[in-house]
């Protein structure tokens, strides 16, 4: 209760202190001038799942809010596209009207925040935690791999968005299973993860 308590509290603070900031950007008469992203590079779990920290894959600790502010950006326009914390320096640059350099990866939210489309591009969302835990997200489906003790675990996000429901003993899932993880070993390999799920998980491949 207390850790809830202090949690709640310094979101408050936070919150007071972006008041600040905004305050004074009207202040100053360039409000109108400038793009302002509100975000995390991660959540906390809060008591949920029997977890406090951001030590895990689930939606609580990953799935954070992406608030874009500015000129062009629709005011209360709500975007369901998955995108990376790292898209922000793509996107920066890309206001800024400067190159992007080769060694900048992702890509630029404006297409998305200006109303231009409604997809980001990112067809299935990658996730890693240390050696301990790999996910992948493709639609409505989410895989937490825990190779260390050989645990699958399958979520349909849309159904069950708290993630209580873990349909990896499913034999009706055995299908999706295997697809996303032969998705997740792709993304691995792309992105330089030598982490060796197949010998945690000889069954899938």
């Amino acid at each position: 209760k207390i850790h809830r308590q202090e949690y709640y509290a310094i979101i408050e603070h936070m919150d007071a202190q972006i008041g600040r900031i905004l305050d004074a950007l009207d202040a100053s008469g360039q409000a109108e001038n400038t793009y302002i992203f509100f975000t995390a590079d991660h959540g906390l779990a809060v008591g949920h799942h029997g977890l406090f920290g951001k030590q895990n894959l689930y939606e609580h600790s990953t799935h954070v809010p992406f608030i874009a502010v500015g000129p062009g950006i629709k005011a209360s326009h709500k975007i369901d596209a998955p995108i990376y914390l790292q898209d922000v320096m793509a996107t920066s640059l890309d206001i800024a009207g400067a190159k992007r350099p080769e060694q900048v990866e992702f890509q630029s939210l404006m297409p998305l925040l200006r109303g231009e489309t409604a997809e980001s591009g990112v067809k299935a969302v990658y996730g890693a935690y240390l050696g301990l835990q790999r996910s992948v997200t493709v639609g409505n489906w989410k895989l937490i791999l825990y190779p260390k003790i050989s645990k699958a675990r399958l979520y349909n996000i849309k159904r069950d968005p708290l993630e209580m429901k873990d349909l990896a003993d499913n034999k009706k899932t055995e299908k999706v299973i295997k697809r996303l993880y032969k998705r997740l070993l792709n993304l691995q390999k792309a992105n330089n993860d030598s982490l060796d799920l197949k010998a945690a998980f000889p069954n899938l491949g």
